[in-house]
């Protein structure tokens, strides 16, 4: 069967840029899909997008569908004919189906049968099916109409170009009708460019100053911006999604240098790179240590005779925008960052919940609480969350929402707080995403946490809880993130405490009662996905779940041990031992006492287990006491051999009532020295 290359080219106005490539991969895997449906093979397929084209190339399309026959097993012969031999519907409705005559469907046997052969048709008669379809499913929220027309697009079409092989596929689609003519540069080459044929597309546009690959454009743009940035003795700031945006702005990218002017560096840097990249879309230049240089890259269109006027409009344009920035700032230090709180007494935080100001003065008690426990200056802690939220009453976050927390730190500083109070302004919303970046103080940390918990808490504690589909408050990152502070910061609070005593802040404003389990339930909750994400089994995080440590951080260096404790040898035996222990005193209905007595014992292999505990309870207690867990669990593997050997010569049911009771107490023994850290029977 012969094959071509396909090419299907879109022209259009200039796309949404943070959408392109969003599009041109929906509009490849639609592509693909259809060819798949009709049986079409092709060697691989890959996709083209730039600003004012969306484009598919398909190597080695099969010309023409395989040959396929169609089988298809109709109703019984008994019932398609009645007893006069007349058919009956369902024979008559089996053959309109089939779209034949009922003498031509087979009656030979016990049912109906129809065969036919089908042709496969041509991919030229397939192909403006499957584009269609693939233009018609792309994702894209809202749609536009153009013109008097009815059809409707992300943007308004231009052109279309639709080859197989050399040959143009005749069809129309999206008002355009196909041919082979694509356009050039709207400014470099604003004319009519020929594609000779698929496998020439990127060549014949690159000659008219296109360069049609998003993957190519995005290369050219990382690497040239490297290169500017090195030769400016810094690097440049290249987050990727704007490089994905700027690389979706240009179809011929030429980066340039842009400066401005040196005083406004005495403005936080944060605030002038937020401004150059969102509203910009420049990328900034930091030296060696992090710092803004006045320098920036601005990713041209074209390609200038006088790229020099090209820089000027540009740093002409970021004026205002960094003017803007320096007259907030200078503004917000004329009055005192705590004053600010004055205003939040009025900004609604939640309408059950009370006011921004009720929050901070919530968290300021809440993180001298935790600091205290934690190892760090309750002091301070109350001090910062008193301050915590004072800077969404800035001129600056005003304009600049992206700055909260980040405008406080530099308020603070301006104000003469101590540094660790400046930071944890900030470090308050750490971390700000999964992986992202945690607070690096005491001070820090416990404000975090306490404004996570104050928020749990409180929403909670209204009835708000979250759905599968709906979290507006972000409860489920609230309570991973003060997991992920707790334990990768190795910080030993206990949670239940807190929340406690994060309830006794809100006093009658919520709904006390049930309210601290509640919460701590959905925050351990949370670590179960997180130690699936590592490689955990759900058995071990079960095992120490089933003991419902309070603290984090206790709870991670039990599932550690835990962990480490499956790869022993010894470790299923023991499992399925305690599995048998808990399940027996489960369902024994005397009183267990809190020891075995020897005098009972009848059998050697009650001493010898009997002896291992005890030696066992010596060296593990205080391992456990001092967290070691993972060494108490090895210590405990070695009483493998006893428990074998008791279950296996000891009747642990026996009929004298004392010496029943007395096995009983044993194994309760046992028993206990693994809750010490994990019910490892869950594990069995």
């Amino acid at each position: 069967m012969s094959a071509q290359d396909f090419l299907v080219e879109l022209g259009t106005e200039e796309l949404p840029p943070k959408a392109l490539k969003s599009l041109g991969d929906a509009f490849l895997a639609g592509i693909e899909k259809g060819l798949k449906s009709a049986g079409l093979s092709y060697s691989k397929a890959r996709i083209y997008a730039a600003p004012r084209r969306l484009a598919v190339l398909v190597e080695q399309l099969a010309a023409q569908q395989p040959d396929r026959t169609v089988n298809l097993d109709g109703p019984p012969v008994q019932a398609a004919f009645d007893a006069e031999g007349k058919p009956t519907q369902a024979a008559l409705g089996f053959a309109k189906k089939c779209g034949v005559e009922l003498s031509q469907i087979d009656q030979s046997g016990p049912k109906l049968k129809f065969s036919q052969s089908i042709a496969g048709q041509a991919a030229t008669s397939l192909l403006p099916g499957i584009v269609e379809s693939s233009l018609n499913d792309l994702p894209i929220p809202k749609r536009m109409r153009w013109g008097a027309r009815k059809t409707e697009f992300v943007r308004p079409t231009q052109w279309l170009v639709m080859l197989f092989g050399h040959q143009v596929v005749d069809c129309e689609i999206l008002a355009q009708k196909a041919g082979r003519m694509s356009r050039g540069h709207r400014f470099h080459a604003n004319y009519e460019v020929a594609i000779e044929s698929p496998a020439h597309y990127a060549e014949n546009l690159r000659g008219a100053f296109v360069v049609a690959d998003f993957a190519e454009r995005r290369a050219l743009i990382s690497q040239r911006v490297a290169e500017l940035a090195a030769a400016e003795q810094g690097s440049a700031i290249v987050p990727p999604a704007l490089l994905d945006e700027v690389s979706a702005l240009v179809e011929w990218p030429v980066p340039l240098v842009c400066s401005f002017e040196e005083r406004f560096l005495e403005v936080p840097q944060e605030a002038l790179i937020t401004t150059m990249q969102d509203n910009q879309k420049y990328f900034c230049l930091v030296d060696g240590n992090g710092k803004l240089l006045p320098r920036f890259i601005t990713v041209a269109n074209i390609e200038s005779n006088d790229p020099a006027q090209i820089i000027a409009g540009n740093e002409k344009v970021v004026r205002p925008r960094l003017t803007d920035a320096e007259f907030f700032f200078k503004q917000d230090k004329r009055q005192p960052l705590e004053q600010r709180n004055e205003r939040l007494a009025n900004v609604v935080f939640q309408a059950q919940l009370g006011s921004v100001y009720d929050k901070a003065k919530r968290v300021s008690a809440l993180a001298g609480f935790i600091a205290e426990r934690i190892g760090g200056d309750a002091s301070r802690a109350a001090r910062a969350g008193i301050l915590s939220k004072c800077d969404l009453a800035s001129e600056m976050v005003g304009e600049f929402p992206e700055m909260q927390g980040i405008a406080g730190y530099y308020y603070a500083k301006h104000d003469g707080e101590a540094e660790d109070v400046a930071q944890a302004l900030n470090e308050q919303y750490m971390p700000r995403g999964a992986g992202a970046e945690l607070p690096s103080t005491l001070t820090g940390a416990a404000v975090a946490v306490a404004d996570k918990l104050d928020t749990l808490v409180g929403i909670f504690g209204i009835g708000m809880l979250p759905t599968g589909s709906k979290d507006p408050y972000a409860l489920r990152r609230a309570a991973l993130g003060v997991l992920r502070i707790l334990i990768e910061k190795q910080l030993d609070l206990d949670l239940a405490a807190a929340v406690t005593f994060a309830i006794d802040q809100y006093a009658d404003k919520i709904k006390a009662e049930g309210l601290a389990s509640q919460v701590l339930d959905f925050i351990f909750d949370r670590l179960r996905a997180r130690y699936e994400d590592e490689g955990v089994d759900v058995a071990v995080y079960q095992a120490v779940r089933a003991l419902g440590p309070t603290a984090p951080l206790d709870f991670d260096q039990r599932v550690q041990a835990v962990q480490a404790f499956r790869q022993l040898p010894e470790a299923a035996a023991l499992a399925a031992a305690n599995k048998r222990v808990s399940n027996l005193l489960s369902k024994y209905d005397g009183k267990i006492a809190a020891s075995a007595e020897a005098h009972y014992f009848d059998n050697p292999a009650e001493f010898s287990l009997y002896s291992a505990i005890q030696q066992a309870a010596q060296a593990v207690q205080p391992l456990a006491a001092a967290r070691s867990y993972r060494e108490a669990l090895e210590r405990l593997a070695t009483l493998r051999e006893p428990v074998d050997a008791f279950f296996e010569a000891v009747l642990v049911n026996a009929e004298d009532a004392d010496v029943r009771a007395n096995r009983y107490a044993l194994l309760a023994q046992l028993r206990g020295l693994f809750l010490g850290v994990a019910d490892i029977s869950v594990l069995g």
